[in-house]
């Protein structure tokens, strides 16, 4: 049953001698290999990485897979279409800070809170639907899902040019959350299931690069496109909605065919891939739960456990400061002294700096083993470059400066906390409802920041520079608690007690539990 990748041939036949075996007798050996090898797994967890980098080996020769050569597979057809997915939706999200440079507000009539309150409304409903849409993906295939919805707001994003009052805005943020709420969650939890511990954090980091990415597109799309203003009786504000609203909707075609689904039913995998990469996430996390129904009352267990909690308040304290950074750069950038159009090409530099450092971080992070001090690093950076900006004055280059810290900070903590998180998260329930409680209650930091920095306090913006200070601050505090929370679980899952209960939970429970089997080790 041969495969194709990189144009090199997979012989999953052990030896030669089975090259003319019939197909159904290739598969059904295959299988029993997979189900003699499953049959032993229910300690594997407590086996050390070494231990676990043999079995994973071993399986491979025996299937006559090239794991090298798979995980280069895997790559290429999963981090590039969420790369390019979460890159249209954040460019969608972040544009309007480009287009209130190019007078916006004062072509829509806006005054007082209007604009913050426009940001706000996007954040409402993204946060109410993101484990719903998490849960649906169960339900209905990832790549339709996810292909449909940002369709919709490809739609919505080409809708915001033609508003001709505040409530046209409204109405269109609004529907820009409802249909981006599923993007950011359901790509987290889906990556996750396809890679191990010790191979997530370059992947998730490299995913995550394209919001540096989108950041940096935003000012260089806008400044280019400002050559077209009144084209068409069009402002420049209405051209970038139009172009990127064009753009996403344009390509969500090719993402409906080129997004993969979860490993169990991946279209770019063979049967003997599929169960192979199966057995082998089984030897490192535990098993996974997919073919489990799931209901609400599973979802209401997770809900239960504290370090949802923790980590969500970690998560939430470093949004508010992120997203006050992607929404308010190019105005505290043409503070500065900067004109518009200017000001628009110098957002694109910090951007850039944020998606090299975030990348090298995470090469560190997966060589090391390690995630809170990388991410705890990556967050003093930040408060660093928010001092810079705060304490510059009438310091263009200090002040300039720490726009880069910020940026650089901010968005490679975002990352190792995520990967973090998630990964401590095992089998479908827990990772799906875990992770988007997580962000979805992490972007109500999103209403936070949208009210922060008012027009009335330009140049300086002071009173909203502390407040990301405290709360990249209060994030830091929450990492450290976090990390006990973890240290906690690990102390009481070693207990006699908790063994016992253990093993007289049934399969479907132990399953569901996932990461609290008492064997799996959670990462530091």
């Amino acid at each position: 049953m041969p495969s194709i990748l990189h144009g090199a041939p997979l012989n999953v036949a052990a030896s030669s001698s089975t090259e003319n075996i019939d197909k159904k007798e290739d598969e059904s050996f295959i299988n029993r290999k997979l189900d003699d090898f499953g049959k032993d797994s229910s300690h594997l967890l407590a086996l050390s990485d070494s231990v676990k980098d043999e079995k994973v080996q071993a399986l491979s020769k025996e299937l006559g897979l090239n794991h090298k050569k798979l995980m280069w597979k895997i790559d290429l057809c999963v981090v590039p279409p969420f790369c390019l997915l979460y890159f249209l939706a954040f460019l969608d999200r972040v544009n309007i800070s480009n287009a209130k440079i190019y007078h916006m507000e004062s072509d829509l009539g806006l005054h007082g809170e209007q604009f913050n309150i426009a940001l706000t409304a996007f954040f409402i409903p993204y946060v109410i639907f993101e484990v719903l849409s998490n849960y649906m993906l169960k339900i209905i295939k990832p790549h339709i899902w996810l292909g449909c919805m940002i369709f919709l707001f490809g739609i919505v994003t080409i809708c915001m040019a033609y508003s001709h009052s505040f409530g046209g805005l409204l109405t269109c943020r609004l529907l820009l959350g409802i249909f981006e709420a599923g993007s950011f969650p359901s790509i987290f939890y889906i990556m996750a299931n396809f890679y191990t511990t010790n191979e997530s954090q370059r992947r998730f980091s490299i995913f995550f690069s394209c919001t540096c990415l989108a950041g940096g597109c935003a000012g260089a799309i806008a400044y280019r496109l400002n050559n077209l203003n009144g084209e068409h009786g069009l402002a420049s504000w209405q051209w970038i909605y139009i172009v990127e609203g064009a753009i996403t909707a344009g390509l969500s075609i090719l993402l409906y065919f080129i997004v993969p689904d979860f490993p169990e039913e991946a279209r770019f995998l063979n049967q003997t891939e599929r169960k192979f990469l199966k057995d082998k996430l089984e030897i490192y996390s535990g098993k996974s739960g997919f073919e489990v129904k799931q209901n609400w009352h599973d979802v209401a267990k997770v809900l239960k456990e504290p370090l949802v909690y923790v980590a969500s308040v970690a998560y939430f304290s470093l949004i508010v400061p992120a997203y006050s950074y992607a929404y308010f750069a190019p105005s505290i950038i043409k503070e500065m002294g900067y004109t518009a159009l200017s000001a628009q090409a110098h957002s694109i530099y910090p951007w850039l700096a944020s998606l090299g450092f975030s990348i090298i971080l995470a090469f560190i992070a997966d060589h090391t083993k390690l995630r809170s001090p990388y991410a705890i690093a990556s967050a003093l950076i930040a408060i660093a470059g928010l001092v810079m900006v705060y304490a510059g004055k009438d310091n263009v280059n200090v002040k300039y400066g720490g726009c880069f810290l910020v940026a650089l900070g901010l968005y490679s903590c975002m990352p190792v906390l995520i990967c973090w998180m998630s990964l401590n998260f095992t089998g479908h329930i827990r990772k799906s409802i875990g992770t988007a409680f997580v962000i979805g209650f992490g972007n109500i930091g999103g209403i936070v920041s949208s009210f922060i920095f008012p027009n009335n306090e330009a140049p300086r913006y002071k009173k909203g520079l502390g407040i990301c200070l405290g709360f990249t601050a209060l994030s830091i505090f929450g990492m450290l608690i976090y990390q006990c929370v973890l240290m906690h679980y690990t102390s009481r899952k070693k207990s006699v007690t908790y063994c016992e209960k253990w093993e007289k939970l049934s399969e479907r429970e132990k399953i569901m539990k996932g990461d609290l089997n008492p064997d799996f080790r959670y990462q530091y």
